[in-house]
């Protein structure tokens, strides 16, 4: 797989990870406590090559992106869902647990967040009417909204503000809750 940008990952065993499965360049942020002299690092790369942002499904690793969202305008991100990341003994989480394809078909589907486009809004009306919030299956629906359209997991609150920074449309967004009801229907 050939990518041209470089990928930012929080550790050691990340970067080992991509290389295997992709043999991408990458900056590792050393953990949620990223440093000034990364966040320099990935300004630089962005200017040069462009960036793409593949952090853990989780808590510190939602907190490094937005850091890096908001220091470094224009990056790409790269998504892999919680139950991808999982260890083969159950007591770890992270990029690094992810199989080779799983990494390669999250960096072949990356987004890149930018308010320069004006799209039709997804109202909070439309998240409630498709029973992503303020329903008893809401998180269940939103995990699995964020698999289809590649945008991560989010709570009720985050949803709409990753919907609108990824530019889903609302034809996207309708096929999406779609695909959802006829998996409900299977189940």
């Amino acid at each position: 797989m050939d990518i041209q940008e470089i990928i930012v990952v929080e550790g050691k065993d990340d970067t080992t990870a991509i290389k295997r499965a992709t043999g991408a360049d990458t900056i590792e942020t050393n953990g949620s406590a990223i440093s000034e002299e990364a966040l320099r690092r990935i300004a630089h790369a962005q200017k040069k090559r462009g960036v793409i942002v593949f952090t853990d499904p989780d808590y510190p690793g939602r907190r490094i992106r937005a850091i890096i969202e908001e220091r470094v305008p224009g990056v790409k991100h790269a998504f892999l869902a919680k139950e991808k990341t999982i260890a083969k003994n159950g007591k770890g989480l992270g990029i690094e647990h992810a199989s080779d394809a799983d990494i390669r078909e999250a960096l072949a589907n990356v987004y890149t967040l930018t308010d320069s486009q004006i799209i039709e809004q997804i109202t909070l009306e439309d998240l409630m009417m498709a029973r992503l919030i303020g329903h008893p299956q809401s998180k269940t629906r939103r995990v699995q909204l964020g698999e289809i359209l590649n945008i991560g997991m989010t709570n009720g609150k985050q949803l709409h503000k990753r919907l609108m920074m990824f530019q889903i449309t609302t034809e996207q967004f309708a096929q999406a809750i779609q695909q959802l009801d006829q998996e409900e229907q299977h189940v």
